[in-house]
């Protein structure tokens, strides 16, 4: 293949002196262009102007990031609340509907801590925000400390389950990850699979049941430094290579019927 396979990053938005800004963390391109070996690309959140899947024509493969935003509850059944802000509804409006077509086609998808409850809530589950508060919950919220380093530490186990994709991606049932989010999975969506647990039960990795490709999401940052962590490169590289295998069976030409 003479070229890098492109991946798409749906972007956060924010406001900022009257305009509204698309944006996407360095970590994550990085990431893509350096551990996966495929080239980024930003998808902006403005589904009124794109045109889902003539975008998509023109990709290999989906990475949806984190943010520091909230699902919207309605999203999921639930009233919304000042406690669970911000939300981010452009990026809403986007992601879920390219996750929806995303699985759809059979592209490659890896969604990651916020992309990673999109994915529950378009296959039809349900989140539960501000765990802190929950009983019997753990703090999955970072440290407060100005480091990146000390923020995005690795912080808890995880237990892996056996026979599933994750342990045969990284070989092992158990691992340390980082923790940086305030919303978990509540009721896991019927089509997925849970490929991880934290010691508190929060679901920390799932999979796409009867996937046609690398279909896979981490509540946990696997980005962050990612060819420093022998996981993450892992995960990366699978990814890339689902990537990758994609791009060429779209480029085949159509065989000729007789």
């Amino acid at each position: 293949m003479s070229y890098l396979p492109l991946v798409g990053l749906p972007a956060d938005t924010y406001e900022s002196h009257g305009f509204l800004y698309h944006s996407i963390g360095d970590k994550y391109v990085r990431a893509v262009a350096e551990a996966a070996l495929c080239t980024p690309v930003m998808i902006p959140s403005m589904i009124d102007a794109l045109e889902i899947d003539a975008l998509l024509d023109h990709f290999d493969g989906i990475l949806v990031t984190g943010a520091v935003s909230n699902v919207h509850p309605p999203h999921y059944g639930e009233t919304p609340s000042a406690a669970y802000e911000p939300y981010d509804h452009a990026r809403d409006a986007t992601t879920l509907k390219l996750i929806e077509r995303v699985i759809a086609r059979g592209m490659p998808l890896f969604c990651i801590c916020r992309g990673f409850q999109e994915l529950n809530v378009v296959m039809g589950g349900t989140l539960e925000t501000e765990l802190q508060d929950i009983e019997g919950r753990l703090d999955h919220r970072a440290p407060v400390h100005d480091d990146v380093d000390v923020r995005y530490a690795p912080s808890h186990a995880i237990n892996i389950r056996p026979g599933g994709m994750l342990e045969k991606m990284l070989g092992k049932r158990e691992t340390m990850v980082n923790s940086i989010h305030r919303q978990g999975i509540k009721r896991l969506a019927p089509g997925l699979a849970v490929e991880a647990t934290a010691p508190d039960g929060i679901i920390e990795a799932v999979s796409v049941r009867d996937a046609k490709t690398f279909a896979f999401g981490t509540q946990w940052h696997p980005e962050f430094k990612a060819l420093h962590n022998p996981d993450s490169m892992k995960l990366f590289s699978a990814f890339g290579e689902a990537v990758r295998a994609y791009a060429r069976k779209r480029s085949a030409p159509a065989k000729q019927i007789a």
